[in-house]
């Protein structure tokens, strides 16, 4: 995208079919809606209320589009809910929270506690959105949105300095340059092109301390995309374009048909067990049908910056099996670790990995690692992981799948992963496991299983209780202590070894099992291949040493 087709988006027509297709998808679910008393559709979170709206006015503005319902009566009603949304934001000057407005406006919005969140992304996307579609605005719309725009201008939430090159730090920054130029406020401006550039600079060389952090990637991607469309000074637009480039090189990096694979440092509910939101994917890299679950929409169908042919060429010429082994920084205060590392291997049909080392994220809510499977777009799990409850964990009824404590160890090896639970406590005397839907086999001490074109083989050292959730099949294995193994093979690979069916391939992987010594202080697997995945605890050191077929693990390949 070069300098001259900032004025409008520019797309190959494939990326623009599918952007109308989310704008279509969009405005008909807003308007399916009822208005709340309130005159707004949402109160938990009210930047939707601004999603839906920009997608009514963009579906009834596009003439391409058609809709069964009246294109100009829907876009008065979107603004009108706009109009009420905007006019929640604090515009008392001198108040704590100038420029913000409430996040979870129940019950009554005009009496919610103001909150940075919105002001955060939804203040640059206004700004996008009032660049794009001022013109099919009305005259009071648009001079509300003079007003919006100038108190996020004087209001000083973005003005932080950079320490934790988050996705935070990186909306202030695209903040800082999209208010600086549109209220020509040349400081403001240079102090957004300098953390911009430092952000850039400290990204490339140590890597995103937020890797595979969802759904806050696509935070930065609006951000900066945004930035992109509004920003005039060509040395700076270059810069963001640089800063786009990376993001979306990093995201094909990990982009493994609709899924995000490796370990990741923080996820929400609809990302995990399930790759939920995929829409910006969708749009992208068009490799992947339409999702018929959308939990997450934001600007994926209004906001677009293609990614170079360089990141692409990633997809198109990977060559599988595929391995990727990259060094991660963490934050100051996410680890005592120096670096991460992270493994995944990938194949045609499933990968496997995640993060050598345990980090203590925001929130905790890290997924060490998983064996991921192709996306399936209708919010059924499309990942297989084991892991021991830790902080915020809500317990074994919930349908939140997240929250891992700190007592494991791993071993990678290509489609195998060997893991050691340690001394689980008292809390939370068992390790939780979450399995794709398919046709399994449950055995006392193993389940084998058949999930779309792959098999799964899962050992453990103690009995389980297997439960069928609507997503995925959740397991509870009791016990101090715990290790279990987890093998994946496509079904080409199983022919290859003469395994036609789940039941041949329960019949091969059974002579698998875990082989744990009597003082529980080393735990080895064979993986189907014949090699020799090991954990082995060092009580002179206090810790557990990995080895593959009786190497310790190399870490002179990892690359940032």
């Amino acid at each position: 995208m070069n300098k001259s087709e900032k004025g409008s988006v520019s797309m190959k027509e494939t990326a623009a079919t599918r952007m109308e297709k989310i704008i279509y998808f969009s405005a008909e679910r807003a308007l399916e809606q009822p208005l709340l008393a309130s005159g707004l559709w949402h109160h938990h979170d009210i930047r939707n209320n601004f999603y839906d709206a920009s997608y009514i006015i963009a579906a009834a503005t596009l003439p391409s589009l058609t809709t069964s319902w009246n294109k100009e009566e829907a876009r008065r009603l979107a603004e009108k809910v706009l109009l009420q949304l905007l006019r929640l934001q604090d515009r008392q000057v001198g108040s704590t929270t100038y420029g913000h407005w409430p996040l979870n406006a129940h019950p009554e919005p005009t009496e919610a506690p103001k909150n940075t969140l919105p002001a955060e992304l939804m203040g640059l996307l206004l700004a996008y959105f009032n660049k794009q579609y001022r013109p099919y605005l009305s005259p009071e719309l648009q001079l509300e949105l003079n007003v919006t725009l100038t108190t996020l201008h004087k209001s000083d939430f973005y003005k932080v300095p950079m320490v934790h090159y988050n996705h935070h730090e990186a909306k202030y920054t695209a903040a800082k340059l999209i208010y600086g130029t549109l209220f020509q406020d040349e400081a403001l401006l240079e102090e957004g092109n300098q953390c911009l550039t430092e952000t850039l600079q400290r990204i490339k060389q140590v890597g995103m301390t937020e890797y595979g952090c969802l759904p806050w990637f696509w935070h930065w991607v609006q951000s900066f995309t945004s930035a992109y469309y509004i920003v005039e000074r060509d040395d700076i637009v270059q810069t963001i374009k640089e800063m786009l480039d990376y993001l979306w090189y990093e995201r094909a990096h990990y982009y493994w048909q609709g899924a995000w694979v490796g370990p990741h440092s923080r996820s929400l509910p609809h990302d995990l067990p399930a790759d939920g939101n995929v829409l910006f994917d969708y749009v992208q890299f068009g490799d992947i049908p339409f999702p018929t679950v959308v939990p997450r929409i934001e600007y994926a169908g209004l906001l677009y910056s293609a990614a170079p042919a360089e990141a692409m060429q990633l997809l198109t010429e990977r060559q599988y099996p595929h391995t990727l082994q990259r060094l991660v920084a963490p934050k100051p205060q996410a680890s005592n670790y120096d670096v991460l590392h992270s493994y995944v291997y990938m194949t045609d049909c499933y990968a496997v990995g995640g993060m050598w080392e345990r980090a203590t994220e925001f929130d905790n809510e890290q997924m060490r690692w998983a064996i991921t499977l192709p996306a399936t777009g209708d919010g059924k799990a499309n990942r297989a992981y084991f892991f021991h409850p830790g902080v915020h964990f809500a317990g074994k009824d919930s349908e939140d799948w997240r929250h891992q404590s700190d007592v494991e160890q791993v071993v990678y090896n290509k489609g195998a992963v060997l893991a050691v639970y340690d001394d689980c406590g008292s809390e939370h005397p068992y390790i939780v496991g979450c399995l794709p839907h398919g046709t399994w086999l449950h055995e006392p001490l193993a389940l084998y299983g058949m999930c779309g074109d792959n098999y799964i083989a899962v050992h453990l050292q103690h009995p389980y209780q297997a439960e069928q959730r609507a997503n995925a099949w959740r397991i509870i294995s009791e016990g101090s202590n715990h290790a279990v193994a987890i093998e994946v093979m496509s079904k080409q690979e199983a022919r290859e070894r003469n395994m036609e069916d789940v039941q041949q391939f329960a019949a091969v992987m059974r002579q698998h099992a875990l082989k744990i010594a009597a003082d529980s202080l080393e735990v080895v697997y064979v993986t189907s291949a014949g090699e020799k995945l090991q954990l082995a605890e060092k009580l002179e050191q206090a810790t557990w040493e990995a080895t593959i077929n009786e190497q310790v693990v190399d870490w002179q390949s990892y690359t940032y």
